[in-house]
C-alpha cells in the first residue's frame, strides 16, 4: 500500500471497484484499503458500482458479500463514518444493505463539507446525457415500481435476468464512442450550479483525471482491477485543511497510460 496518505486524513473517496468472487485480486485489495488507509480516516464515501452488481437486499448472504459487508461493519464500528452512493451497477443496495454494514445511503448529488470545501458527489451515470439508451434505461431502473416489481422475482430469475443485462451492456460499449460514454460539459455545469459546489468527485467512467471548469475543479476516480492487466485502483483524499489528493493504489500511477 500507498503510505503517502497522512495518519489521518478527514475522508476518502472511493468508487468503481466491481467487487466480485471470481476477481480475488480486487477483493484482496479492497480489504488491505479497509484496514491500512480507510481505518485512518474519518469518513469513507464508496461512490458507486462497489459491487459488479446487486441483485437485492437478500442476498446479504452470499460468503463473499457477507464477508465485504462484515469488513464494512467492522470500519463503521471502529468509528469511521460510511457512506454510499449507488452506482448503475449497484443501484438496489437498499436499507437492510446499510443496516447490516453500518452504513448511510446518498441520494444524488450530495454535498459534503470538509475541511472548508464545499465537495458535490455523484456517482456519474447521470451526467452521461449523450449516451441516450443508456439515459432510458437508467430511468426505467431507477423508478420504484419497477425495483419494487422486479425485487417480488425469485433471487435467481434476478440474477440470471442481470446477467443477460451485464452481457448486453459489454457489447454495446463496443460500438459506443469515447464521447458519447463520458460526461457532458452540460450536465457538469448542472451540478456544480445546483449544488453551489466548488469541487466534484465522481467515478463511472474509469478515466481517473482532475478536470478544471473555470475556477472550479473536478476529480474523477479510478475503477479497481487487479486481476487483469493492466492493473488500475486509486482514491482520493481530502484533509482537514481541505487540500485534495489523489492516490494509486498498490504504488500505481494515479493517472494510467
Amino acid at each position: 500500500m500507498s503510505t503517502s496518505t497522512p495518519a489521518r486524513t478527514a475522508a476518502l473517496f472511493i468508487s468503481d471497484l466491481h467487487l466480485q468472487e471470481s476477481h480475488p485480486r480486487t477483493a484482496e485489495a479492497f480489504f488491505r484499503f479497509l484496514g491500512e488507509q480507510a481505518a485512518h480516516t474519518r469518513r469513507l464515501y464508496l461512490l458507486g458500482d462497489i459491487f459488479e452488481y446487486w441483485a437485492g437486499d437478500d442476498d446479504l448472504d452470499t460468503p463473499f458479500h457477507a464477508r465485504v459487508i462484515a469488513a464494512l461493519r467492522a470500519l463503521s464500528d471502529a468509528g469511521v463514518e460510511l457512506f454510499w452512493m449507488a452506482g448503475n451497477r449497484d443501484f438496489l443496495v437498499g436499507s437492510g444493505f446499510a443496516q447490516a454494514a453500518g452504513l448511510r445511503l446518498l441520494d444524488e448529488p450530495h454535498v459534503a463539507n470538509i475541511g472548508g470545501q464545499r465537495i458535490a458527489l455523484v456517482h456519474g451515470d447521470a451526467e452521461c446525457t449523450l449516451d441516450t439508451k443508456y439515459m432510458e434505461f437508467r430511468a426505467m431502473v431507477r423508478d420504484k415500481k419497477w425495483q419494487d416489481q422486479f425485487l417480488a422475482m425469485p433471487l435467481a430469475q434476478r440474477k440470471a435476468i442481470i446477467a443477460g443485462l451485464r452481457e448486453g451492456s459489454r457489447e454495446a460499449h463496443t460500438t459506443k464512442s469515447y464521447e458519447t460514454m463520458d460526461v457532458t460539459p452540460e450536465a457538469i455545469e448542472s451540478v456544480f450550479t445546483a449544488t453551489s459546489a466548488e469541487v466534484l468527485i465522481h467515478g463511472h467512467t474509469h478515466r481517473p483525471a482532475l478536470h478544471l471548469h473555470g475556477g472550479k475543479r473536478r476529480y474523477v476516480l479510478p475503477d479497481w482491477e487487479l486481476d487483469a492487466q493492466p492493473p488500475r485502483g486509486g482514491w482520493i483524499a481530502v484533509d482537514d485543511h481541505g487540500a485534495i489528493t489523489r492516490h494509486g493504489l498498490d504504488g500505481l500511477p494515479v493517472d494510467p497510460a
